[in-house]
């Protein structure tokens, strides 16, 4: 089971209500505003609750504590948090990590997470969504990975403050910065897609195939992303599928005002996203709160804290370049460009077929209701080029979406299947050297 509530991160969801959205910005900073009396009050109570001597604390304090510190938090923020990897366990030893940024454009960083005591890992570039939520929303994955791997990753920037005369984003320019990337760590990696990006960064890896480029990376591993959304639809398909995409625009999509560096852009909002999330399941997170609730009151730190986490992480947003968020819902959603053949780069057709060097993992959960088992897999048809012997797929019972790269199963029963598919393929290396 997981162990955060199962929710639809990683893939871009629409309201169920689906009603007619007008100057989003406008709306949201409004609610903000006049939330703040309340939240600021609810801080205040529950640091004086807090500093009460624990005499005077009985069942109605703790009761209206906990009460104060769930709606003082309970407010979505649009700062970039922290990664917070400071170290990892190598072998018998910690290894202190720390971050370098390699290269950086306008849309993302790629960060290096550097263990400098150890030497001759595997290297790996972690190329996470862009779908509302900043990338440290797959910390799990990036931590468990760094035990026993050289990793990489793509950071992506909240399009909010990326001035426009830095151009625009979409497809095209996404899988740009996943081959740059690529060519900047050179041969001999290995590429791992979380969600969101199997298309583009399948796309990727096919046009360095065909270009016979040396930074075609050694293995490809693409986990619960929705390379044929065809298999198995769901209700985000189905929803995605029979809406024009100009009413996406039209309802979703605002422009940046002019308090913001990225001023005069248009966005998919990340508070917009973040309330599709929730209206899809708000009975799971009525849930985790009223979870929250009562360990909170019955002191029960550590598992408050747990939740709380997934929700401070939650709860950070970040916005989307409008022509990133359309082309992913019309030509990866809707049309299925990649899995008909019809998919293209700057013009240009992109065949996975032309991959022959470049081992290929799928993963899926058996229970995610996001991206459906199936979708993923369906990359193996695609990639005619690949011998079947180096062509796997694992399917993980008991799981749903997040639970296929963060908690338990990731950490015992997924992973490990990872860290042998990358072993294995060609230029993995299984051995850790201590510097």
């Amino acid at each position: 089971m997981d162990t955060v509530p199962r929710c639809e991160v990683h893939h871009f969801t629409v309201p169920v209500s689906y009603r007619q959205v007008g100057m989003l910005y406008t709306v949201y900073e409004l609610q903000r505003r006049m939330s703040i009396p309340m939240v600021a009050a609810s801080e205040r109570t529950a640091r004086a609750l807090h500093a009460l001597p624990s005499s005077l604390v009985g069942p109605g304090v703790r009761h209206m504590r906990a009460a104060c510190d769930i709606v003082a938090k309970a407010r979505p923020t649009h700062e970039r948090p922290a990664f917070g990897i400071d170290a990892v366990p190598v072998g018998t030893e910690t290894a202190v990590v720390s971050e370098r940024q390699m290269m950086r454009t306008p849309f993302a960083t790629l960060l290096h997470f550097e263990k400098p005591s150890v030497t001759g890992q595997p290297r790996v570039l972690v190329v996470g969504p862009m779908s509302g939520h900043f990338t440290t929303l797959i910390r799990a994955t990036i931590r468990t990975m760094l035990s026993e791997h050289d990793v990489h990753v793509l950071d992506w920037h909240n399009a909010r403050d990326v001035p426009v005369d830095a151009g625009r984003f979409g497809l095209d320019e996404y899988i740009e910065h996943v081959m740059q990337a690529l060519r900047h760590l050179g041969p001999d990696t290995h590429v791992v897609a979380v969600c969101q990006p199997a298309v583009p960064v399948l796309a990727a890896v096919a046009l360095l195939a065909a270009a016979g480029d040396v930074a075609q990376p050694s293995s490809l591993t693409l986990m619960a992303g929705p390379v044929d959304t065809r298999v198995n639809p769901n209700r985000i398909n189905t929803m995605a599928a029979t809406r024009p995409l100009p009413s996406f625009e039209r309802r979703l999509i605002d422009t940046v005002p002019a308090r913001y560096a990225g001023a005069g852009r248009r966005v998919y909002p990340g508070i917009t996203q973040l309330t599709a999330f929730m209206s899809m399941n708000p009975k799971r997170h009525l849930s985790a709160h009223a979870r929250l609730y009562r360990d909170l009151v019955a002191g029960e730190t550590a598992k408050a804290a747990s939740t709380r986490a997934f929700y401070d992480e939650y709860g950070a947003v970040m916005d989307v370049p409008a022509e990133f968020y359309l082309e992913t819902v019309g030509r990866i959603f809707q049309e299925n460009h990649m899995a008909t053949g019809r998919f293209t780069w700057r013009g240009a057709p992109v065949d996975p077929a032309a991959i022959t060097s470049t081992d290929l993992l799928t993963v899926e959960g058996a229970r995610d209701d996001i991206c459906s088992p199936g979708q993923t897999e369906a990359a193996h048809a695609l990639c005619t080029g690949i011998p079947d012997d180096r062509k796997h797929h694992h399917l993980q019972p008991g799981v749903g979406h997040y639970g296929v790269f963060s908690g338990s199963r990731w950490d015992t029963e997924v992973y490990p299947v990872l860290r042998e598919f990358i072993a294995g393929a060609r230029g993995g290396s299984p051995e850790t050297s201590p510097a």
